[in-house]
């Protein structure tokens, strides 16, 4: 069975802001009108992190827009959402926040053969210096890009 996957979005700061150690796959529970605010992409990963609270994974900042064509029923945008992952991998994940002080972020939306899907990961701070190198580091690739399209020329 080939999964078909669509990416909807990618949180680009978290990448920028933390450095990834373990990745998680794990579904959304929504309500109807937010699977259709999804497809359409219209949602947002600004300042939105995972907590877990009482053994389950709780998605906190993640906003969905109402949907365009929706009525009186249109969900409340900045809600909570409860992420559905395996309960081993949510104990997993509390032990190393527990442990190490690291945190939960939310990297990708996408679907799934239709499912709404979310990757997330375990992650670490990343403090200013290694921000600088990961700036110089794309700035170097950028050029380097640019002078070989000046060579095939």
């Amino acid at each position: 069975m080939s999964d078909s996957i669509k990416l909807i979005q990618k949180n680009k700061k978290a990448y920028f802001n933390y450095e990834m150690l373990e990745e998680l796959e794990c579904g959304v529970a929504l309500q109807g009108t937010e699977v259709k605010s999804i497809r359409e992409g219209k949602c947002s990963f600004s300042d939105s992190y995972i907590v877990i609270k009482n053994g389950e994974l709780i998605l906190i900042g993640f906003l969905i827009q109402p949907y365009s064509h929706g009525n009186i029923f249109n969900h409340e945008p900045s809600r909570n959402r409860k992420l559905l992952a395996h309960r081993m991998e949510i104990k997993k994940f509390q032990r190393k926040v527990n442990e190490k002080g690291l945190t939960i972020v939310p990297l990708e939306i996408y679907l799934k053969n239709n499912l709404v899907k979310m990757k997330i990961a375990l992650a670490r701070g990343k403090n200013v210096r290694d921000k600088k190198e990961a700036i110089k580091e794309k700035d170097m690739k950028i050029d380097a890009r640019r002078q070989l399209k000046e060579l095939n020329y």
